[in-house]
């Protein structure tokens, strides 16, 4: 009914909001059509019908994993990036013998929740790395957390989803196979947007989620280095090479092979795209509304990605409740943070580490792009901002 009401209005709709997640490109809509169709056996029966799914399956595999420089037997598909980071998690606890996990507080829900499961579950620490002003990583900090006799964790992510301050993961990575300790990154943000080569980045773990590089919502994947020990955490079959129990939802993964052979077929010209909308945004923000502050690093286009901006908006706190609601009927979708908070009351766990007691009582808006974003849709959002604001 709401959308309806919407296109007899006739009213402009702008979608902002790719970092909760994206719009499925058509061919990978046809790709997934063309599975449900042809190809409906199960990949663990024998006969032909499950042969052909299993064959359709082991060829993407094999092709995700070339995208990383990694063996597909290191590719293990799950129902996407919060179920790779648990299964990341609770096995390092449970089976490979980890006391001590180090992460910092502003990682996504996904790693948080499940570790503070963990302290209630068994006998481990907790270490937080400090973070600076912006929200960046004090890897001086990191260092002296590593000089540790426990056997250690660490978790950190990639790109940040609510203010998109990147990680050095090399650096990172190789600073913790120095210390002999796991690393874990949540790369949700990142996979399908920049290009990841696991044999220069010695990482042990990563997840990443279809939906976020315009793939289907529902399927993901796990990197897990080879001899890594890490154990199961869905029991039952053997499928995933005895990863993930379950059977394969075929049709989704062929929609996550497609999509990332897209995004990485594309990914020069594409994020060049993305990239200017993002600088254009930065310019006419600036320009036209000179009060509005950037949250984090991302504001800056060497320390941030490319794919998101959060703004700080000089609202008063009255006007702050409704202001998302507001854009919404102007057709506009943004948001104040992670996707996965929708309709907490609580202000995002992420900018209460970075701001200030004033700073929060201003709202804070995440906008986010995609190659299906205009510079034309830009300008209508800046100028609905402007008429907002004053």
């Amino acid at each position: 009914m709401y959308f309806c009401a919407l296109k007899e209005k006739n009213m402009r709709q702008v979608y902002f909001d790719n970092a909760a997640t994206t719009q499925i490109r058509s061919e990978v809509i046809d790709a997934m059509t063309i599975c449900l169709k042809n190809n409906y056996g199960n990949a663990s029966s024998t006969h032909s019908f499950g042969r052909s799914s299993k064959s359709l399956i082991e060829g993407i595999r094999k092709e995700i994993a070339s995208y990383f420089n990694v063996s597909a037997g290191e590719i293990v598909f799950t129902s996407g990036g919060t179920e790779a980071d648990n299964l990341v998690l609770r096995s390092a606890v449970r089976d490979l013998g980890v006391t001590e996990i180090i992460t910092s507080k502003i990682e996504h829900h996904a790693i948080l929740h499940t570790i503070d499961e963990l302290v209630k579950e068994y006998d481990i620490t907790v270490q937080y790395v400090n973070i600076d002003a912006n929200g960046m990583v004090d890897y001086n900090h990191l260092e002296t957390l590593l000089q540790s006799h426990k056997k250690q964790l660490v978790t950190l992510m990639h790109i940040n989803n609510e203010i998109g301050n990147m990680l050095d993961i090399r650096g990172v990575a190789l600073m913790c196979k120095t210390n002999n300790a796991l690393f874990h990154s949540d790369t949700v943000q990142s996979v399908g947007h920049y290009a990841l080569d696991l044999q220069d980045i010695p990482i042990d773990f990563l997840a990443a989620s279809a939906h976020k590089f315009h793939g289907p919502k529902g399927v993901g994947f796990c990197f897990i280095r080879k001899g890594s020990g890490l154990k199961p955490l869905i029991f039952g079959g053997e499928q995933e090479r005895g990863y993930r129990a379950g059977t394969e939802s075929v049709h989704n993964i062929v929609g996550l092979g497609e999509s990332l052979k897209l995004a990485y077929t594309n990914l020069e010209k594409e994020s060049a795209y993305v990239k200017g909308l993002k600088e254009y945004f930065i310019s006419k923000t600036s320009k036209e509304l000179p009060k509005v502050e950037f949250n984090g690093c991302s504001g800056d286009m060497e320390k941030s990605t490319y794919t998101l901006i959060n703004l700080r908006l000089p609202v008063s706190e009255e006007k702050s409740a409704m202001l998302l609601f507001q854009l919404d009927l102007k057709g506009i979708a943004c948001s104040k943070g992670s996707a996965c908070q929708s309709g907490a009351t609580a202000s995002s766990h992420v900018l209460s580490q970075i701001l200030n007691t004033e700073e929060l009582q201003k709202p804070s808006v995440r906008f986010s792009f995609s190659i299906y974003n205009t510079k034309e849709e830009i300008d209508y959002v800046v100028e609905i901002l402007k008429g907002l604001l004053n």
